[in-house]
């Protein structure tokens, strides 16, 4: 690491695919996601609940429906509300609302693709799209050198990331595969790269496609990966501000 690297920002995503939230700390615990993450998802076409984890294919995601990009969420207590610029505020109870918020991702999700049709609950270990367990960590160097490549700025919310570190160098944390980090407290292992999608391609602000930022990946760094899943190895918080180490 040439210069110190720190955590700079942190998100969730309550259901899969649908609304980021912004936080300034968050506690995780050893061998966990990140809590209320992926907590929930919605089965398209005829996808049924299994109570297990289960591919991405099986559910709305922004790939297939780019409006779903734009969409962000705040959690109150039991409650969730999600908000878009083309649809009025929805407040719900992911416990037993799950046919408004249908109802409300309907207009906003392709005619051609098969439909949303119910929310269920995600297992323990979370609904991400690599079945273990982890959390997400982004660069915002690596970030910056993309936006660079394609000459325009990209929103961190496009690729729906954990945990957002600032300062290193771009893509050093693919060196970091097999390895452990300690960000403030907390020792995390990191396991593998993350292969992207046609979401990221998606404005977060309009839910337009409006970048290619695979075909930017492929042709600058020979790969489309951005980020890296890590297994979290202690209970604790985490804050903004943190200071990361690789050990």
């Amino acid at each position: 690491m040439q210069s110190p690297v720190s955590l700079a920002e942190i998100w969730r995503h309550p259901i899969k695919g649908i609304g980021a939230e912004p936080l300034e700390q968050v506690g995780l615990t050893a061998g966990a996601p990140m809590p209320l993450d992926r907590a929930w998802a919605v089965l398209t076409g005829t996808s049924q609940d299994t109570g297990a984890w289960q591919h991405c294919r099986n559910f709305a995601r922004g790939c297939f429906g780019p409006e779903l990009m734009a969409v962000t969420a705040e959690t109150q207590g039991e409650t969730l509300t999600l908000r878009h610029p083309k649809r009025e505020d929805l407040t719900i109870d992911p416990r037993q609302d799950g046919a408004r918020l249908i109802d409300w991702l309907s207009p906003l999700y392709p005619a051609e693709r098969p439909q949303p049709h119910s929310l269920i609950q995600a297992p323990a270990g979370g609904m991400a799209d690599a079945e273990t367990p982890a959390v997400s960590i982004m660069s915002l160097s690596s970030l910056q050198a993309l936006s660079e490549e394609l000459g325009q700025p990209l929103d961190v919310r496009r690729f729906r990331g954990n945990l957002w570190l600032d300062g290193g160098t771009p893509f050093e944390e693919f060196s970091w595969i097999g390895q452990t980090l300690k960000l403030g407290a907390l020792r995390l292992k990191v396991l593998d790269r993350i292969a992207r999608c046609r979401a990221t391609e998606a404005n977060p602000d309009t839910g337009e496609r409006d970048a290619d930022t695979l075909k930017a990946l492929r042709s600058q760094w020979g790969h489309t990966d951005f980020g890296i899943l890590a297994e979290v190895l202690d209970t604790g918080e985490l804050k903004r501000g943190d200071r990361l180490e690789v050990l």
